[in-house]
């Protein structure tokens, strides 16, 4: 598995709702428009694929950051929110 960072930036509401809701069940929020995932690869490719039917390019964008284990214990939070370390559930 590896660990996610998701940005979007989305102009239209209801697209950005319902990508938001979409990437709730992959990870977990950290910011407004960033969402943080721990996902094996089968549940990567499905996200992609997921949110390719909800993106409308080239309004949108979405970027997708891999980090892998061996950057991951460097990463820094400042504030009261945890990382996340565990997969989480999928929305259905």
């Amino acid at each position: 598995m590896l660990f996610y960072v998701v940005t979007y930036d989305v102009p239209c509401d209801k697209r950005r709702r319902k990508i938001a809701k979409l990437l709730e069940g992959y990870g977990q929020r950290v910011q407004y428009s960033v969402f943080e995932c721990v996902l094996a690869d089968h549940k990567y490719q499905e996200l992609k694929q997921r949110l390719k039917k909800r993106v409308k390019l080239p309004e949108d964008s979405v970027r997708f950051y891999p980090l892998s284990s061996h950057t991951r214990p460097n990463i820094e939070a400042w504030g009261d929110e945890e990382i996340v370390t565990a997969a989480t559930s999928v929305v259905v």
